[in-house]
């Protein structure tokens, strides 16, 4: 399969995914609509409220427990996108790790058969508590897997909640970074890389976004 780039990613569309059959060995790299739909939902329209999951609270949760049981998923990234919002005015920040380098947000996936029998599969991304990085722009950061964990987040053998949940913690902020990008990443129709190139920003800016 042929990936072509993407940076700006929306919730719904597809993403890429690794992940693992619990019935079958082997990892398999796919595509999965961003927002989960469980697999008891009458019809696909929660998805849009499921592309993130609580870190906290996801074992408690109908729609996370069960994934986070046994269908655990990562869903490789380089970069991602977070806003920070004064008044009327909003600014979106990139962040990435080692100034670029891949990683891995840890996600849940589920699968639920639509009206005519298809399977569709989708996955959420796990959030936490921010580090000192990301708390300058939100209360929030998705959850970025060690690589030492990888093996263990992804065997759906590991069914022990509380030792993977274990993993769902702030990332070391001593190894990320963030920078302002343009408005262009503000609408879904634009997804190049202009939207994920650093911008400076005003005097009047800087004081508006620090």
């Amino acid at each position: 399969m042929e990936w072509t780039p993407r940076y700006n990613i929306a919730p719904t569309q597809p993403v890429p995914v690794i992940w693992q059959n619990p019935k079958e060995p082997g990892r398999e790299l796919s595509l999965m609509r961003w927002g989960l739909i469980p697999s008891w939902a009458k019809d696909s329209s929660i998805a849009a409220q499921m592309i993130n999951a609580r870190s906290e609270t996801a074992a408690t949760k109908p729609a996370f427990r069960d994934p986070l049981a046994s269908r655990r998923c990562i869903v490789p990234a380089d970069g991602f996108y977070e806003w920070k919002r004064s008044g009327n005015a909003k600014r979106a920040y990139c962040f990435e790790v080692n100034d670029g380098e891949l990683f891995a947000f840890a996600g849940l996936w589920d699968r639920w058969k639509d009206a005519s029998g298809q399977w569709v599969k989708s996955c959420s991304i796990l959030t936490t508590t921010p580090n000192a990085v990301t708390s300058a722009v939100h209360d929030r950061m998705p959850v970025i897997l060690d690589r030492a964990d990888y093996d263990l987040w992804l065997d759906p053998g590991m069914t022990d909640v509380e030792a993977v949940s274990e993993m769902l913690k702030p990332y070391n902020a001593g190894i990320m970074g963030c920078y302002p990008v343009s408005t262009r990443v503000n609408h879904v129709a634009n997804d190049d890389i202009e939207c994920s190139i650093p911008v400076e920003l005003t005097e009047t800016q800087n004081c508006l976004f620090p």
